[in-house]
């Protein structure tokens, strides 16, 4: 059982330090996110300043948080957005305006007469899924059937269905259920480290703490990922043991998310503690906002353009791959 201590953070996530000996974890504050909103607005300039690209993305669903993040980081980057997406049925006839243009949100009726006419009037078009897990296959299959290439951001679905629907069609994907560059530099160090010391933490204990906004409804495939990780390192783990937070209470009082990011954060803590609970590591990395993952989006939107212009052979990649190729913004 994890207790929490000390110090509740106002506007800056923290960093967890563990006492073993009393199996306590302390809160203290860190300044991971202390970005102020003049300097990003300060980068999206000069980035919008320096690059146009002669091509456009169409982003599903605009009305969610992250496809709005994705849109504005497209437009700051000076990639042109279509003022059309996919949404539920809700949503269908909305007209959302963001950066002054204003986009036509379609329900699931004639998604794909309105996909294929888009994708012939803009055939250098991408489209950006962040839509909800229960509609990742679907949406797999209407992008593949058109043959229009996509970056698949949205976590969940049958995933082995999935990669096997974009093989047959050949169309070029770049699938992801983590777009933060950041991150997914972290968890590749994980893998590297798995494969070349594998048991390297036999025996050890694991406990992970993962806090997503409420409206998440799955747990992170990136916390998956690296508990995978640490299983194959040799630590003792079940996935069901995975303390999921999703009440904003306990968000801001034992987690320290700050309040203006209780809609949109990740904090995930990972502790191993040795047989004898003399030793422990501790690795976490804590997400305010989006920008993270909207800034990566448009780094695998612009790599996918490339691979595509190139008639690259293979056709399906990952963040990783985007990684690799260097050139990010």
């Amino acid at each position: 059982m994890l207790s929490a201590h000390g110090m509740r953070a106002v506007a800056t996530p923290l960093r967890v330090s563990y006492g073993v000996q009393h199996g306590v974890i302390r809160w203290r504050p860190s300044r991971v996110c202390s970005l102020g909103a003049s300097a990003g607005r300060r980068r999206n300039i000069q980035i919008r300043a320096s690059s146009q690209y002669d091509m456009s993305v169409m982003v599903n669903s605009c009305c969610g948080r992250m496809g709005k993040a994705v849109i504005e980081a497209a437009d700051s980057a000076g990639i042109d957005f279509l003022p059309v997406s996919f949404g539920n049925s809700e949503e269908a006839g909305k007209t959302v305006e963001i950066r002054g243009k204003g986009i036509q949100v379609h329900g699931p009726l004639d998604r794909e007469i309105i996909l294929a006419n888009a994708f012939r009037e803009h055939p250098n078009m991408i489209v950006v899924d962040f839509t909800v897990p229960d509609a990742v296959n679907s949406n797999a299959e209407l992008y593949a059937k058109v043959g229009v290439p996509f970056v698949m951001g949205t976590t969940g679905g049958d995933r082995t269905k999935l990669y096997k629907t974009v093989e047959e069609s050949n169309v070029y994907a770049v699938i992801s259920p983590q777009m933060g560059k950041q991150v997914v530099a972290f968890l590749a160090a994980m893998e590297i480290m798995a494969e070349q010391f594998p048991g390297a933490f036999s025996g050890y204990s694991l406990q992970v703490m993962e806090s997503h906004q409420s409206t998440k409804l799955d747990t992170s495939g990136t916390a998956k990922a690296v508990i995978s990780c640490f299983k194959k390192l040799g630590a003792t783990f079940d996935m069901n043991q995975i303390h999921l937070i999703r009440d904003p209470k306990e968000q801001v009082e034992m987690v320290g998310v700050p309040e203006e990011h209780l809609m949109g954060h990740a904090f995930h803590m990972y502790h191993l503690t040795s047989p004898d609970e003399t030793v422990s590591f501790e690795f976490q990395h804590n997400v305010c906002g989006r920008s993270i993952y909207a800034e990566g989006t448009v780094d695998a939107v612009l790599f996918l353009a490339k691979k595509v212009q190139e008639k690259a052979e293979k056709r399906i990649y990952n963040m990783i791959d985007v990684l690799r190729e260097g050139n990010m913004r």
